[in-house]
């Protein structure tokens, strides 16, 4: 017996409401379409239907393995479509998403080169620092920081960046370094808007969270990072915000004993995108390159 041939059968009968009805939908005849439902009632051990001269009725336990098997079949045909999407040569347009600076560090670039290597395709860039719907919006794909809270989207781990807090050497000079989250209590703080106003350390196995008094707030992370290297204050970001900054010396990390667990990265996209070569083929391109880069 044809596992998924039966499986289809049986769903058909069920969709149909008849085994005559199903057999012509499967064009095939009706003792070929009861012969196969038998064998299929033999092979998993229990009645799917009850049959009457008029009428089918699914068992409780033919319910829930109608779910299972629509469920199957659909994930089938879309390892069919996802397969035959692998060959065809990307075109037309392709919405993506990220985070400001991280999209302009890292995103972008990936999307030039992407269309170096497709040249039948057209980009459009959407680059905010706050999550954004992709059904909403009309977007294909995206980079998202931080956990994920819609459930429809498929998500493909990249990397991790560490929550951190750095303040310019002058700064530390003048005022110096916090040893434990809770010295911050006595400086005047940069704040960006992008994260929390109280930020959350961990101390052993506890998160403690501190009320920082910000000297300067700011919604735009250049604006918040210029102010700590101009000295005002400590700023807790992101690692990949402020990695040139540190490299350079121009900033320097502070309670890094105290971080808490990395933020993941994840590329992120529609189920039903992946139908379209184009963005089967984007997912694939930057997940690898996003993977090889320096990210933090």
């Amino acid at each position: 017996m044809d596992k998924l041939e039966a499986m289809t059968t049986f769903v058909r009968i069920v969709e149909r409401g008849s085994l005559t009805r199903a057999a012509e939908a499967l064009g095939t005849s009706l003792p070929s379409v009861v012969r196969t439902l038998a064998a299929l009632e033999r092979e998993v051990g229990v009645r799917l239907l009850n049959r009457t001269t008029r009428r089918i009725h699914l068992t409780d336990e033919g319910a829930a393995y109608l779910e299972q098997c629509r469920a199957i079949l659909a994930a089938v045909r879309d390892a069919d479509a996802s397969l035959a999407a692998r060959q065809l040569e990307p075109q037309g347009r392709l919405a993506v998403t990220a985070p400001v600076l991280f999209g302009r560090r890292h995103v972008v670039p990936i999307v030039n080169a992407f269309l170096d290597r497709h040249p039948a395709v057209n980009a459009e860039m959407l680059l905010l620092d706050r999550q954004v719907g992709l059904v909403e919006e009309g977007l294909d794909a995206g980079v998202r920081i931080g956990e994920l809270a819609d459930s429809s989207l498929v998500a493909i781990p990249v990397g991790e960046l560490r929550r951190v807090v750095c303040a310019s050497p002058q700064y530390l000079k003048r005022h110096g370094t916090p040893k434990v989250p809770e010295d911050l209590r006595g400086h005047a703080c940069v704040r960006f808007s992008g994260l929390t106003q109280d930020w959350r350390f961990k101390v052993g196995r506890r998160t403690v969270s501190v009320p920082v008094a910000a000297r300067f707030a700011t919604n735009q992370v250049d604006a918040a990072i210029a102010a700590c290297e101009h000295g005002l204050g400590p700023g807790m970001f992101l690692s990949y915000q402020v990695a040139e900054a540190v490299a350079q010396r121009r900033l320097r990390y502070v309670l890094r004993e105290f971080e808490r667990e990395p933020v993941p990265i994840n590329v992120i996209y529609q189920n039903a995108r992946l139908r379209s070569s184009t963005v089967r083929a984007f997912v694939d391109f930057a997940v690898a390159a996003l993977r090889k880069a320096r990210l933090a």
